[in-house]
């Protein structure tokens, strides 16, 4: 079942576990974050009573906006920025990729060589969410992202899937929408003290 939010105030984070995510140093060129910010079609972690995936193309309404790159989703260390052309996110077969030229500022350079060592190897994405679908697949609760509206990427420490008011509300009301009303024996009650009256 698809659902709609036309009105989603609340931008819930997501983290991908992401080996690929690594520093690239070219001689006389300042060094690149690379890797991805999210990946398609994997399930996350039980996220409160049910996993979610992303779907191909749920980002394509939001990669040409305006998407900073942070660390840790503190928007006190801006790593990047898609309209200073420092960040570049694309959609491509696998998922949200990005590639961000950090500012030679003391937070980058301890990111990047916190990267190089493998201290941290994990991203994260902000949103808001557009349209989405619920299933319930071999007894599991399954959202699916259809489209969203990209906020932010951010390189992370912890592998943190926070559950969010707006996906637990969504989840409730796929819910409701799918328990079947208990049968009104009214009726059938009324016939049968009539047959008996």
């Amino acid at each position: 079942m698809a659902n709609e939010n036309s009105k989603t105030p609340i931008v819930e984070r997501r983290v991908m576990a992401c080996s690929e995510l690594e520093v690239r140093d070219a001689e006389g060129e300042p060094p690149v974050l690379v890797g991805y910010a999210a990946l398609f079609d994997e399930r996350s972690e039980d996220l409160g009573g049910f996993v979610e995936q992303i779907a191909p193309g749920a980002f394509s309404g939001s990669v040409g906006g305006d998407i900073r790159a942070l660390i840790n989703h503190n928007s006190n260390h801006v790593l990047g920025r898609t309209k200073s052309r420092t960040l570049r996110v694309e959609e491509d077969n696998r998922g949200l990729r990005i590639e961000v030229t950090p500012p030679d500022t003391g937070a980058a350079r301890d990111l990047l060589e916190s990267v190089r060592r493998g201290d941290i190897d994990q991203m994260s994405f902000g949103f808001r969410t557009k349209k989405d679908s619920w299933d319930e697949v071999d007894g599991t609760i399954v959202r699916t992202l259809l489209d969203v509206t990209l906020i932010e990427v951010s390189p992370v420490t912890f592998p943190a899937y926070p559950q969010t008011e707006i996906a637990l509300r969504s989840m409730e009301a796929w819910q409701e929408e799918n328990t079947p009303e208990p049968p009104d024996f009214t009726l059938r009650r009324r016939k049968l003290d009539l047959l008996e009256g």
